[in-house]
């Protein structure tokens, strides 16, 4: 609440023109410490951008940059880190964006080919922070950034700075978010370099490397496939998937497990999935409890029964996909795609004689007769196909 009174005086402007007068490293520091938690305010954050913060912060990465003296390196981190909080506001980054024509948004560019790793790591987060709408997104990628995210990825692969790497994939992963982007950054080669991270052991940088890859195949059905006929990252991701101790990157990875199969279609894919003993991820996602998870695993699973289901039978039996099926559709609580897409599986399961005998002994037809009245035509509709299809092979 102090922020938010703060914010209807001028101190912005005071503490800006009070930076602009000192020159010793004490003072610039004390008033850096008010400003860092002030900055956290959205008002604020726009107030200090038009006090002119911004040149300031940009005047003394200019003097520090090659600086040897321990000083030099505090404020060097002190004004890259702040510079990167004032970019959080939406407002204040807008501004500074200027259409991707602003001085501060090319002088940022410039830090990431730096030689310094704490610029390397301001600049490749500032893109992060300018990459949060579709308009930025698309001109930066226009505009020839990624290239130089790549280069900057490249030099770390083998002198793996994690905190680069991580903040360079996050630029990554927001800029391949518009779908005009995803075909130009997979013809860029983004997805070759993300691969050279896949040995990765830190948490945080394997989080971002999944997402980025998600992200990219959205819709991309050529780069699924490529991606999903890979056996090396098919097994990682396998791997992840049983990461107990880092939830965000257990669930990433089911999720690109699931994506590549989705925006794929491909029975080879399917095939290097089975291989790679995915499947049963895939049905333990499917009792997840974000629907938008349990909805893509049971896609994905209806597409590895319709394209492979010979294959795939006895990882189904083993993984109790019939008895998830069934605690999905008798649960009130479940969403009416959660419902429909249940429905389609247990039809498509039929084909298997082991798979069509548990679904007999678990007494569907009650379930799935009990759906036609549902709300949902969709879902209702299919109940009823489901039923005839459970009557005629009974």
């Amino acid at each position: 609440s102090s922020k938010e009174q703060f914010a209807s005086t001028n101190i912005a402007e005071e503490l800006v023109r009070l930076f602009q007068k000192q020159t010793e490293h004490e003072k610039k520091e004390m008033i850096f410490e008010v400003l860092a938690p002030l900055a956290e305010n959205d008002v604020i954050k726009l107030q200090l951008v038009e006090a002119g913060l911004v040149e300031c912060l940009l005047e003394v990465v200019a003097q520090t940059v090659d600086g040897e003296r321990e000083e030099d390196v505090a404020q060097l981190k002190t004004s890259s880190d702040l510079m990167v909080l004032l970019l959080l506001g939406d407002e204040s980054m807008q501004k500074l964006f200027e259409g991707g024509k602003g001085s501060v948004f090319q002088r940022v560019l410039s830090w990431i080919p730096s030689h310094n790793h704490q610029l390397q790591l301001a600049g490749a987060l500032a893109i992060a922070n300018f990459a949060r709408n579709d308009g930025n997104c698309i001109h930066m990628v226009d505009t020839g950034i990624v290239q130089k995210l790549l280069e900057l990825l490249d030099r770390h692969v083998d002198e793996g700075n994690v905190t680069v790497q991580h903040a360079a994939l996050s630029a990554l992963r927001n800029l391949a978010i518009p779908v005009v982007n995803k075909s130009k950054m997979l013809s860029a080669g983004v997805a070759d370099v993300v691969l050279k991270f896949l040995q990765s052991e830190m948490p945080p940088v394997q989080f971002k490397l999944l997402g980025t890859l998600r992200m990219l195949i959205d819709t991309q059905a050529e780069a699924a496939d490529q991606l999903g006929t890979n056996g090396k990252l098919v097994e990682r991701l396998v791997e992840w998937c049983e990461a107990k101790d880092h939830a965000g990157v257990m669930g990433e990875s089911n999720r690109l497990l699931s994506a590549l199969i989705r925006h794929s279609k491909s029975k080879e894919v399917v095939k290097t999935v089975i291989q790679g003993g995915g499947v049963k991820h895939l049905v333990t996602m499917a009792t997840s409890e974000h629907m938008i998870m349990q909805n893509e695993a049971l896609v994905a699973l209806g597409l590895i029964a319709a394209l492979d289901l010979v294959a795939a039978e006895k990882d189904f039996v083993v993984s109790s996909l019939v008895s998830v099926l069934h605690k999905l559709l008798s649960d009130e609580r479940s969403a009416p795609e959660i419902k429909y897409n249940s429905m389609i599986l247990i039809c498509a399961a039929m084909g298997s004689e082991p798979l069509h005998k548990e679904v007999q002994s678990l007494a569907f037809i009650d379930v799935v007769s009990r759906l036609r009245a549902h709300e949902n035509k969709t879902v209702s509709h299919q109940a009823s196909l489901t039923e005839q299809r459970l009557t005629a092979q009974s």
